[in-house]
């Protein structure tokens, strides 16, 4: 499903148009953005009053090191 995000200033003007241009296309669907706000406000976590933590998401090395391979030449 692909999502045609219309501005709620633009409305008037785009999403009648962009409703006919996709028509045929089940696919697409044009919606109009409502929101007044962010969802996120600054400075609240979900959780209460504990800060947010930025952690590297990728996989730890494994400790050590690597055995030394011969490579003879071709």
């Amino acid at each position: 499903m692909i999502y045609c995000v219309v501005p709620e200033a633009l409305e008037s003007e785009l999403f009648d148009k962009l409703t006919n241009y996709y028509a045929d296309d089940a696919n697409v669907t044009v919606i109009v953005d409502r929101r007044h706000t962010e969802r996120r406000s600054t400075g609240e976590t979900a959780g209460g009053s504990e800060q947010r933590q930025t952690r590297d998401r990728r996989r730890a090395r494994v400790p050590g090191e690597l055995p030394k391979v011969d490579v003879e030449p071709t």
